[in-house]
């Protein structure tokens, strides 16, 4: 059992808490029994392989998990499918990882831009609540199909919008929307219709309603 916080698998864990450790590494960790995947490349419980106070340290999490797990980025599903979410600078983790969980809900997939959220931060993981190991993830100009830039007003009704094929819907930071060249290489610009008097939605919540719309058809 660990009984050192100097022992090097907690050094790593707590290096796993920087994007720029993860990125270098091209390893992340899990959080919590229920979103631990499959063969991990090192998997410590408390109690059992560590000491719990000294998880405790290293997790991120307010209540600490039982089990603190580390994966591969390789691991993660790859390809791409008829449906995409493709992201432009979405930065807010929370944001990432609830589009991951709207995808999966769906059968989508997510495609990030440069500017975007780490979708293996803990902040994302816990947001996507497992979906990470089920919905591919792909880069922001991978998928092919009919690009649908998602505005908060002024486009389409997106109940009217023609679609046929594979789709990829194209959404933008709450704050800065997106720019003028991402929506010149879309296909389509479409909005969903809003009576009330909210200025737009947040960009999770227009990514799922956007996945159950299509769903319909």
């Amino acid at each position: 059992m660990i009984t050192s916080r100097d022992n090097e698998k907690l050094r790593l864990l707590r290096k796993l808490h920087e994007r720029r450790w993860r990125d270098k590494l091209g390893l992340f960790a899990v959080e919590g029994e229920d979103l631990v995947g499959p063969d991990p490349v090192e998997r410590l419980v408390a109690g059992v392989d560590v000491e719990p106070s000294l998880l405790a340290e290293v997790s991120t999490l307010a209540h600490p998990p039982r089990v603190i797990a580390v994966h591969r980025r390789e691991q993660l599903p790859q390809g791409i499918r008829p449906v995409t979410l493709a992201l432009w600078h979405v930065a807010d983790p929370g944001n990432v990882g609830t589009l991951l969980r709207a995808a999966d809900a769906f059968g989508a997939g997510v495609a990030l831009s440069k500017g975007c959220a780490d979708p293996t931060g803990p902040k994302a993981l816990r947001a996507a609540m497992g979906a990470i190991w089920r919905v591919p993830i792909a880069d922001f100009d991978e998928p092919e199909g009919t690009r649908v830039a998602l505005v908060p007003r002024g486009g389409t009704p997106l109940p009217e919008l023609p679609v046929d094929g594979d789709v990829v819907l194209v959404l933008g930071a709450e704050r800065e929307g997106l720019p003028a060249d991402v929506l010149a290489a879309c296909d389509a610009q479409a909005s969903i219709p809003q009576p009330g008097d909210a200025e737009s939605l947040n960009v999770a919540m227009a990514g799922a309603i956007a996945l159950y719309e299509l769903s319909r058809r």
